[in-house]
């Protein structure tokens, strides 16, 4: 069964990966990017047999594909940033291959500066990617295998928000940075109750996992010996950094009030709903 770790990009995704791979696939809790191969992304060119051409025939094998990946294997953590729910008909997983779901959730004004970075867009281009209910990322190439379906910033969040099929536990990215250890203890706690692991946290494990995956010490590990999941700007040809600014990025001293205010009008209600605006 699939312990899916999904988000819209730029939410926390990979940090929480970091930690989660940390604690459970390392034996002392230390962090290495090698950790982070335990928790693969889904989908990814590497599950699929063979070329896939356009955006139906990868959703047509997302399930297909999860129930392989599943197979003599009891439970598998992944990584996603696919919507939950159906593409032209086709699920993105079910319940069937589904143990639960941690949701990572950000502040959509915070999201779009890092959309701006990762996939060098300017700030026009990077709103229409949160506002696009069509939007979906892939690789560069042309093989839609790592087709993943985002829709808009708010229709990501509400399609993993109402799933009665199987547990789910939503995160506030911005929550990490004030109560990261009383929230991660409550995510260990989640986790071992899908897996009915009645131990309780290793705490000694659960420190060191904190202690090093902090974002400096990711970032410093990045600067060092790169990150293997950095992408490449199309304009200067060489690795964007992808521990980039992290709890420090401010929208409120890098977004001009045109695009706020738009982002605020677009996603009022759940953005009051979460407690991003009064």
């Amino acid at each position: 069964m699939i312990i899916w770790i999904a988000s819209y990009p730029k939410s926390g995704n990979t940090y929480i990966r970091s930690f989660l791979s940390a604690y459970y696939f390392s034996n002392n809790g230390v962090f290495s990017f090698d950790l982070l191969k335990k928790i693969e992304q889904f989908p990814d060119i590497q599950f699929f047999d063979g070329f896939i051409s356009n955006k139906e025939d990868a959703a047509k094998n997302w399930l297909p594909m999860q129930k392989k990946l599943l197979f003599n294997k009891n439970v598998k953590f992944l990584k996603t940033h696919s919507a939950y729910g159906a593409f032209d008909n086709y699920p993105f997983t079910s319940s069937e291959v589904t143990l639960g779901a941690i949701y990572i959730v950000r502040d959509p004004r915070n999201i779009i500066l890092s959309l701006m970075n990762h996939f060098s867009l300017n700030e026009d281009k990077a709103l229409e990617m949160l506002f696009d209910q069509n939007r979906g990322i892939k690789s560069e190439d042309s093989n839609y295998a790592s087709y993943s379906f985002l829709s808009t910033w708010a229709n990501h969040v509400k399609s993993w928000s109402n799933i009665k099929s199987f547990k789910t536990i939503f995160l506030k990215y911005e929550d990490l940075k004030d109560d990261q250890n009383k929230i991660l203890q409550n995510l260990i706690h989640f986790i071992n109750t899908l897996l009915n692991n009645n131990k309780g946290i290793d705490f000694q494990k659960f420190e060191k996992a904190l202690e090093t995956t902090k974002f400096d010490i990711l970032k410093k590990k990045e600067s060092e010996s790169g990150f293997p999941e950095a992408v490449i700007s199309k304009n200067q040809k060489k690795n964007i950094p992808f521990f980039n600014i992290g709890f420090h990025n401010d929208w409120k001293k890098n977004l001009s009030d045109v695009t706020v205010k738009k982002i605020e009008n677009k996603f009022e209600k759940e953005m009051k709903l979460l407690g991003y605006i009064k």
